[in-house]
């Protein structure tokens, strides 16, 4: 799980960095940020253990 809000973290920092800084990667930041978002929910619904 920590792995997980590491990772989220990360997003989190290159989001704010693409929303503040850099307005062309921006989108490219957003998309990947909604895809890490996904991953989490199928990942947290599927209830895996590890």
């Amino acid at each position: 799980m920590t792995m997980l809000l590491t990772i989220a973290l990360v997003l989190f920092v290159l989001w704010a960095l693409g929303v503040f800084a850099f307005k062309i990667t921006a989108g490219v930041i957003h998309l990947v940020l909604v895809v890490a978002l996904v991953v989490g929910l199928v990942q947290l619904f599927r209830g895996r253990r590890a």
